[in-house]
């Protein structure tokens, strides 16, 4: 299934590939010049930063290291507003371009996240561009910071998210709240002295701080999910140190936080309603249902019994906390259909008590949903980090359960997945800054599907509003992030076109 990546965004899982960096960089070389579009990027602090030198390595993971990466330490202050005081080691990689007499400049990517591991993102970016983008760039990947390789956080958790649906009785709705409150204070207890810092601004601050060290006067930047979000940011906060900047998938910055997963609500009930459209006039295959409708009470049955006993498959348990969680990941990508159907009718027939093989698919979706992951923990741990400290989120049980209530009825699977409550709802300490506001007139390219389950379009569209510059070419369907999955020739062409020439379209369109 091409979509259980994809989930990244919604879900806080990672599913890049790790490098490890190299060994860190000792200090001074030639840099860049300092930057006045942070005023805490202004002065001298941090010119021992921007002209470190970076000792480039082959990166120790052999696959990275066969297709040309190169992995470095580049060093940061953990908190910019005193830069003489404790510093951080990042792991970036880099691939560089493949034509040297053409290169023009880098290009900085991110994977998504919050929290996901970007130190892969170079490899697999190249092996997807067009001949003549892969010759003008050089790829550059960063592990941000208390991600992976740069400090990754082990707060002891388990889990790759902590998105459970709360079920319809009291009970559920104090386990996800007891969960949610337990992830939080496991951060707290190990990393008070650094979780305040690892924000979005700090990370658009290393970046630049990046860029810098390289030798650049200006970055490219190529970000997907979260990324985009991030690259939104950096253009608000450096615009004149950005060259092309490609935002694929974005969420609406001005409600990113629990805004933004209440969005991904209604935009799972309505690919669920896609799903079900496809699945209706297939119920000789699937005996899921002949119409829409049946289909659809197929899935929401399913749910309610799994809250009444859980379906025992493969060594797991499926209650109707962790079912719906485990759907969001099937529909993510209308090209899974036919997987997402063969998965529905395995966890029907376990339900009603037949023998039933899960099969790959269905045991990598239950690994990944119900399953320990002790590697998703780490990633679920510096999302969270980045997430509760980036924006402030309700802290009230009654707020969320109300919440979930005023979502039930339109969304009986979904609501109570992306109402309940988070981590940050128990988050020791207010945010140090507050979110960027993006507003900026830097040109960029946006592409966005109109079935995003994760990023829904009219988020992107919001993002478009606040980017006039932008142009946004338009995606037919139903997948989370765009160039990277193959999903639309048309939409690769277009980011390939802008990447290499610097041209964007004339107009929004529409492949």
């Amino acid at each position: 299934m091409k979509s259980i990546p994809a989930l990244a965004a919604a879900l806080a899982l990672s599913a890049a590939a790790v490098l490890t960096a190299a060994s860190p960089a000792p200090a001074a070389a030639p840099g860049a010049p300092t930057n006045a579009g942070d005023p805490t990027n202004a002065g001298d602090p941090l010119e021992r930063y921007r002209r470190q030198p970076l000792a480039w390595a082959p990166c120790q993971d052999p696959q990275s290291a066969a297709a040309g990466a190169e992995c470095a330490a580049l060093t940061v202050p953990l908190d910019y507003r005193e830069p003489r005081g404790r510093t951080l080691s990042l792991a970036v990689s880099r691939i560089r371009a493949a034509d040297p007499a053409r290169r023009r400049g880098i290009l900085q990517t991110n994977p998504g996240g919050p929290g996901g591991r970007g130190l892969a993102m170079p490899v697999e970016l190249r092996a997807a561009m067009a001949p003549a983008t892969a010759a003008a760039y050089d790829v550059i990947g960063m592990d941000t910071r208390g991600v992976g390789a740069s400090g990754g956080l082990d707060c002891g958790l388990v889990r790759g998210s902590w998105l459970r649906s709360v079920g319809t009785g009291r009970a559920g709705f104090e386990q996800a709240w007891n969960l949610a409150e337990a992830d939080a204070d496991a951060c707290w207890s190990r990393y008070p002295d650094l979780l305040p810092h690892l924000t979005t601004r700090n990370i658009a601050r290393d970046t630049d701080v990046l860029r810098a060290a390289l030798g650049e006067q200006r970055t490219s930047f190529f970000g997907q999910s979260y990324g985009a979000l991030l690259g939104a940011v950096y253009a608000q906060l450096y615009p004149e140190r950005v060259d092309r900047l490609v935002l694929d998938s974005a969420p609406d910055p001005a409600r990113y936080g629990i805004r933004m997963f209440q969005d991904m609500g209604g935009a799972n009930e309505r690919a669920l309603d896609d799903f079900a459209a496809w699945a209706g006039p297939r119920d000789a295959v699937y005996g899921l249902g002949a119409t829409p409708a049946a289909v659809r009470a197929t899935v929401e049955g399913l749910v309610r019994r799994a809250g009444a006993a859980p379906i025992a498959i493969d060594g797991f348990r499926l209650d109707d906390r962790l079912l719906p969680v485990l759907l969001a990941v099937c529909q993510g990508d209308d090209r899974d259909s036919a997987d997402y159907a063969d998965v529905l009718r395995r966890l029907l027939d376990a339900a009603d008590g037949k023998p039933v093989q899960a099969g790959p698919l269905l045991h990598e979706l239950l690994a990944t949903v119900v399953g320990p992951s002790p590697e998703g923990g780490a990633d679920l741990a510096a999302a969270i980090g980045i997430l509760c400290d980036d924006v402030a989120m309700p802290r009230s049980a009654q707020w969320y359960r109300d919440a979930v209530d005023r979502a039930r009825p339109a969304q009986p699977v979904f609501g109570p997945v992306y109402n309940g409550p988070t981590p940050c709802a128990s988050w020791r300490r207010a945010p140090l800054e507050p979110p960027v506001e993006v507003r900026t007139a830097v040109p960029a390219l946006q592409v966005q599907s109109t079935g995003d389950t994760h990023a829904p379009y009219r988020g992107a569209l919001a993002l478009h509003a606040r980017m006039p510059a932008s142009r946004l070419v338009t995606v037919p369907g139903r997948v989370h992030t765009v160039y990277l999955n193959g999903y639309s020739p048309c939409a690769r062409q277009a980011v390939d076109a802008y990447l290499s020439t610097g041209s964007l379209p004339a107009a929004d369109t529409t492949c």
